[in-house]
């Protein structure tokens, strides 16, 4: 049995049925966790050897063939010190409803999710509780309108 597998095997006996999903194709693993978990599971990964996080990205799912009303926040995690893992990028997800889109930073687990998180946070409105600096990145500070990336938002000037 590989490492990963194993991994994913202590993440599922350790986290039960907080564990919603998971999902492998080759070297890209994607476990699903509920918002509740999320810290303890990302230290979990970190002490198994996934040392830091290579992106966070954001989806709004309600225009799915099978929709639902959340948002997912996905760490790309990834290991630069262990042989065995160098090669794999372990996603860790998270499904939030889109009326409350707020989970813990993971910052206080991985430093480098600190500019991604704040990313997520205006282009989604994820708000990450316990961000060391929680503000806009990219978009300019007195902007209002709804957050660029979900799909009820529309430009201004188009039809």
């Amino acid at each position: 049995m590989s490492k990963v597998q194993s991994i994913i095997d202590e993440m599922r006996e350790r986290f039960g049925d907080k564990v919603r999903n998971v999902v492998v194709d080759r070297k890209i693993i994607k476990v699903e966790v509920e918002r509740s978990v999320v810290v303890e599971a990302a230290r979990f990964l970190k002490e198994r050897g996934f040392d830091h996080v290579k992106g966070v990205t954001g989806a709004d799912l309600i225009a799915l063939t099978k929709p639902e009303n959340a948002i997912e926040v996905i760490y790309h995690a990834g290991s630069y010190t262990d042989e065995e893992l160098k090669g794999t990028v372990l996603s860790l997800s998270v499904k939030l409803p889109r009326d409350d889109p707020e989970m813990p930073s993971l910052t206080q687990v991985w430093r480098s999710a600190e500019y991604h998180e704040r990313e997520t946070f205006e282009m989604l409105g994820v708000k990450f509780v316990g961000h060391p600096d929680l503000r806009r990145l990219l978009l300019p500070e007195w902007y209002s309108d709804i957050p660029p990336l979900r799909k009820d938002f529309k430009p201004a000037g188009r039809a």
